[in-house]
Formats: structure tokens, sequence, C-alpha cells
């Protein structure tokens, strides 16, 4: 079976850097997205590939092995790197082997599969809502808008050990497989997605035709598609043979930029994944005119000098206060779960937070669970709605770890 290879990452229109990662490697295929901040995220994305593909080089392991080293690089790195503590990623991985292909996937990347002008999902999300879906507590449709939608169940780099999913697909001449981060998922319907595959032959143009088209829908978050297109023959080497980490290509910027969706900061259910808060936009420093006569006097240059210092201290103190009131966490107050406005800091030993609600959850019985042991430092939030998530989902963790009838 003949393979041809077409692949793009774009950092979209929002964030400020590219946390994708892909790696196209003939006959291997892999993407990742991560997280846990800028640095945090593209640290990663771009390990997890690196492990799998030395691995695969050097013929070392099955596809499900390569990425549960992958998970294992990630988490130790995390454990030994302060400055990435927490981070980790996602990834969707196809290996072609004939008129086969193996899967191996974690977390809300996806694999589509193009047949007969039919698009099939390969992968399954593990995701807070897609389990919500299953369970019934919400529908498909409810599913798509849900303000919890990116919050992971499952991601590699968060947990010593991690389940990874498998599948086989038998593919046939004419097929064509997708895979992509959430950032193009988000962006643009399964419909649309399925018209631009139908209607774009070659594999590179279909991806850049995805990426732009995520892009004017608004492009939140990161953007990454490889796609593969079978025909009967061997399998043919794509020309690119190298891991992408992370690789940004140029497309066309129509959309607005807007504030984008964060993974909640926690992304993964019982896992918190912090996320340094944002710098805040530095001020121009308020100077005195340079063309003013340069002969003042002593208590007049003393004058400016002490108003200037006032107006910039001023203007410190309305930007954090306004950038503080935009921030959240969830953290430990008077020995109990409380959610804080503010960020987990202090300065010059002022807290630069407060408690906005301290709920009933003993904080020991939270911290007894492996998930939020560093609940202490803070689990950080976008907003309130993701910090009332946070917490109804300790109060979860801690009701499922008491002994039954306690």
């Amino acid at each position: 079976m003949n393979v041809r290879a077409g692949s793009a990452s774009d950092i979209g229109q929002v964030r400020e850097g590219n946390e994708d990662s892909f790696l196209v490697l003939a006959p291997l295929y892999v993407v990742a997205d991560g997280m846990g901040g800028h640095r945090g995220g593209e640290v990663a994305s771009s390990l997890a590939l690196e492990t799998v593909q030395r691995m695969f080089q050097a013929q070392q392991g099955t596809l499900a092995e390569q990425v549960t080293e992958a998970n294992k690089a990630v988490f130790e790195r995390s454990q030994q790197d302060r400055s990435v503590a927490g981070m980790g990623t996602t990834l969707t991985a196809a290996l072609v082997d004939g008129d086969r292909v193996h899967l191996a996937h974690v977390g809300d990347s996806r694999a589509y599969l193009l047949r007969g002008g039919e698009l099939s999902m390969l992968t399954e999300d593990h995701t807070l809502v897609h389990r919500m879906v299953m369970e019934g507590e919400i529908t498909e449709a409810e599913a798509e808008t849900h303000p919890h939608r990116s919050i992971l169940t499952r991601a590699l780099g968060v947990d010593p050990s991690v389940q990874v999913d498998e599948t086989d697909v038998q593919v046939a001449s004419g097929d064509r497989l997708l895979l992509c981060s959430d950032g193009l998922t988000g962006m643009v319907p399964d419909g649309q997605i399925r018209e631009i595959l139908e209607t774009t032959s070659d594999p590179q143009d279909a991806v850049d035709a995805l990426v732009r088209v995520a892009n004017r829908a608004g492009g939140i978050d990161n953007i990454t598609a490889v796609i593969l297109d079978f025909d009967e023959g061997g399998i043919e080497r794509s020309d690119t043979t190298e891991a992408q980490v992370p690789h940004q290509a140029t497309v066309e910027r129509t959309a607005p930029r807007v504030e984008p969706p964060r993974r909640s900061d926690i992304t993964v259910v019982g896992v918190p994944i912090p996320e340094p808060p944002p710098k805040a936009r530095s001020r121009p420093p308020v100077r005195a005119d340079s063309r003013a006569p340069a002969r003042r006097g002593r208590g007049r240059r003393v004058g400016i000098g002490t108003g200037l210092t006032v107006m910039i201290g001023v203007l410190a103190f309305v930007g954090l206060r306004g950038y503080l009131d935009s921030q959240w966490f969830v953290g430990v107050s008077n020995g109990r779960v409380a959610i804080f406005r503010g960020i987990p800091a202090e300065v010059a030993g002022i807290g630069l937070n407060s408690v906005v609600v301290e709920t009933s959850i003993p904080a020991e019985d939270a911290q007894a669970l492996p998930f939020y042991r560093e609940l202490g430092d803070g689990i950080t939030a976008p907003d309130r709605e993701a910090a009332d998530a946070i917490v109804q989902q300790i109060l979860d963790d801690v009701a499922s770890a008491q002994p039954a009838g306690s």
C-alpha cells in the first residue's frame, strides 16, 4: 500500500506559542498536543515524540510500549524540573503495516478515516464530557458546547503509568486517514472536515485548507493535522522523516483574536496540571519631556520626580489589581479546600489573593489522594466556573475514596 502524507502545525490566532508537535517518519505518524503552560506543553509534546521516535528507530517495543515509555519520560521530567511540573500531552499515533494501520491513542487528539465519502472517528476522546455522554448525563450535541469539554480524564505524563488505547484498521486504496489535535476539531465541525477531505485531492493541500479554516473560525488553540492517503503498492516513505517539535506553518490569518478557553489549567480530571499565570503586560515608563529646559530649581526637580513616582505606582497598582481580579485558583484555607481570587503567591509577605469560598471539604482528605498532594500550592483555573468544577471534582474524588459506610 502506497502512502502519501501531508502535514502542518500552526500556532493559531490566540496562543503565544505552539504546544503541539507532530512526527512524520514513514511508516510512523504521530500528533501530540501538550499542556501545562507554554513551556510545559511544548516540552511535554516534543519529549513524548522524541521518545517514540528514538524507540521506533531502534526497533524497541511495540507502538503501545513506545507510548508507555513516552509517558514515563514526560512524567519523570515533570517531577525533576519544577518549571514544567504538572505538564502532560495527548498523543495519537498511526503505524502503517501494509494494508493495516495500528493506532495508539491517549487524550483528545483524534484519528478519522474517510472512505467512500463517509467520515468515521477511530479514536475515543478521553474527556470529562465524553464520559458524561457515555453515562447519559448529557447529549452529544450538549457536549460540543459544554464549558468543560477540554478537561481530560487521561493524558501522557501526569501519572507514572497510563492506559493506551489500541486499534487496528484495515485500509483500502482510496482511503484517507486524518490525525489531528483538538485545535482543529474544536473549531471545525466534522461535516466541514469531511467536505475538505473529500474535495481536496492533494494531502498537503488538504492539510493546509484545514488549518486555514480553523484559523478563520477563530483559531483559539494550536492546530495540527497529518493526512495519509492510501493506494495500491508498497509503502512509500514520506519526504519528511523527522519530528516536528513543534512545526509552525504559515497560514492566512483573518479572524479577530479572542481569549482561548484553556484546558482549565487542570486538564486531567483529578490530576492538577497547574499553569503559571500569564505575565501582566508591561507599561511604558513615564518620563519627563526630554525637550524641557535643563535649568530647573532643585525643589521643582524633586517635585516632578516624586509626582512621577506616585503616578507610576498608581498605574502599577491599578494594573496589578485588575490582573489579580481576573485570576482564580483552588487551594487551602483554615484546613479546608477553598476557592481564591488572585494568584497563589506573595510579594514582601503580602498575599496576592483572597478567599472567595471556603468549602466544607477537609484539605487533608483531598491531599491524602495522590492527585491533590500539591493542593497547598494552588490549582489555577481560568475563571470562577472552572474553579467550581475543580472543587466538585475534588468532592467526588474524596467521596469515592471513602470506605463504604463511613
